[in-house]
């Protein structure tokens, strides 16, 4: 089998969704052997395609081949019988399950009794995960496990199954260094066995480290296809936007004003104690590992955790947040990381999930004023550049960076003193991320207080002024921005600059 060899065609594909046209005949193919990247931005139409891909949607137009066939996948066990097996970003499995119960789902074996074959299935699942060398225990449950483990369990069962045809969609928005890095071993495996993989990614450095062939989609229309040593990463962003992207951390430091917020000796389960200071004008990045203990004291200082020692003061004022209210009326504000568990509301409108943590000021006698409650919502839809025939429709039905942009807008209607942001542009687009870098600078320059947490280095670096690196629940260095590399950062996180440095204990 040669690279040349075509498993899949996608051919003038077209789907609407009443008047929105989100895909325009539209033309994708994979050979056996490759990795081809998908990219583009959120609304693009990468997750529709796919979608149809795995029989979840259906095409309005266009033709699907496999194997130069012409083939119809009206549901994913259809797409499953065609060897296509789609790892989502947000995961297919049972948290509450086992990981052999997970990967023996719809075949469970039973024995001549009928009854389950438990001893069968954990041998199976055993068996399943040496092919992807993943050292899981299948008797744990799913739910335990790190989201880098439960997506390698996930495409364990992909590969089980025989899959010619994967396609990966963001697999590794959630995972640490270590598990991305297994990912990427796993893919150049798949790769020489002659497997054909999808490869959607927001990421730039993902795409140049395991693509051969690039993909261009910009509002539902194939903008280009590429080899990747025929392409510079400029051209790329270019094609994905419509239009150059410069500077794209550029970050406008401002005079530093008082302290905005002050962060003495705060405890709580996995944090502390932890000492920092964020001044007004200023960004500061939490930066760590996964389980540094990063987003624990975000959440402890926003009130989201209850704090077991510690103070926190905003403006000067103690703030005793027991409660995300109680953060709220200190004039503390967070976008958290997970948006659609813990920011949003995934079925109501886009209006409501901006407006919902204002209505206690745009109510009079118990009545909310809903003219001026319109009129804030659309002027912060207008400044993020969120539609406004958006306004009514549920939040789910944004792409994930449309979704970030609705949560800030919540935010921005608060005006807020400090804005905490945990990992502000996963899953979100290049365009998406300039929008919001340059929230982050509009912020600053009208004398907020801004604190981040990020596993994105390079975006840790350009947006902040300081950086506190975390490390087992403390803070074990501060960094200033200015003068630290990615390296700087990764050393402190890991422990490895003891020897040769001091280190700053708060």
């Amino acid at each position: 089998m040669t690279s040349d060899d075509v498993l899949l065609r996608l051919e003038g594909v077209t789907k609407r969704f009443g008047a929105t046209l989100a895909l325009n005949r539209v033309d994708f193919d994979l050979r056996a052997g490759e990795v081809h990247a998908l990219v583009g931005e959120n609304g693009a139409g990468k997750s529709t395609l796919m979608k149809i891909l795995a029989g979840n949607e259906q095409r309005d137009a266009g033709r699907i081949l496999v194997d130069g066939q012409d083939v119809e996948i009206r549901s994913p066990n259809e797409a499953a019988r065609h060897g296509i097996a789609i790892i989502h970003q947000e995961l297919n499995t049972v948290p509450t399950m086992t990981v052999a119960e997970n990967l023996a789902l719809g075949q469970e074996p039973r024995n001549w009794h009928g009854a389950l074959d438990r001893r069968g299935m954990v041998r199976a699942a055993r068996a399943k995960l040496a092919r992807i060398a993943a050292d899981i225990d299948p008797r744990r449950t799913l739910g335990t496990l790190s989201v880098g483990m439960q997506q390698m369990v996930e495409i364990a069962r992909a590969v089980s199954e025989d899959a010619r045809i994967l396609v990966l969609d963001e697999p590794t928005a959630a995972l640490s260094r270590a598990e991305a890095a297994q990912l990427y071993r796993l893919v150049g495996e798949m790769r020489r066995g002659g497997a054909g993989l999808v490869y959607i990614t927001h990421r730039m450095e993902e795409v140049w480290q395991l693509a051969d062939r690039i993909t261009v989609f910009r509002d539902g229309a194939h903008i280009g296809t590429r080899r990747r040593d025929e392409v510079h990463p400029d051209d790329v962003v270019r094609m994905m936007v419509g239009r150059p992207v410069e500077d794209l951390y550029r970050h406008d430091r401002q005079r530093p004003g008082d302290t905005v917020l002050d962060v003495e000796n705060l405890a709580g389960p996995g944090v502390g104690p932890v000492t920092f200071r964020v001044r007004a004008g200023e960004v500061v990045c939490l930066a760590g590992l996964i389980g540094s203990g990063r987003t624990e004291a975000a959440r402890l200082v926003f009130g989201a955790d209850r704090a077991t020692a510690g103070t926190v003061r905003v403006r000067g004022r103690v703030v005793n947040a027991r409660t995300p209210r109680e953060g709220i009326r200190a004039g503390l504000a967070m976008v958290p990381e997970s948006r659609k568990d813990q920011a949003l509301f995934l079925p109501h409108s886009v209006e409501h999930n901006i407006a919902i943590s204002s209505l206690d000021r745009l109510s009079s006698a118990g009545v909310l004023q809903r003219r001026r409650i319109r009129q804030e919502v659309t002027a912060r839809m207008d400044r993020l550049r969120l539609r406004r025939s958006a306004l009514r429709l549920p939040v789910r039905s944004l792409s994930g960076g449309n979704q970030q942009k609705a949560a800030l807008a919540r935010w921005l209607m608060r005006e807020p003193d400090v804005l905490i942001l945990d990992e502000p542009t996963r899953g979100v687009d290049i365009g998406a991320k300039r929008e919001i870098y340059e929230l982050v600078n509009e912020l600053t320059e009208r004398g907020k207080a801004v604190l981040v947490v990020s596993s994105d280095l390079p975006e840790a670096i350009g947006i902040s002024d300081r950086i506190l690196v975390m490390r087992a629940g403390r803070i074990v260095q501060e960094l200033d921005s200015r003068l630290a590399s990615e390296e700087d950062v990764m050393f402190h996180a890991t422990g490895a600059a003891r020897r040769n440095q001091g280190e700053t204990h708060d």
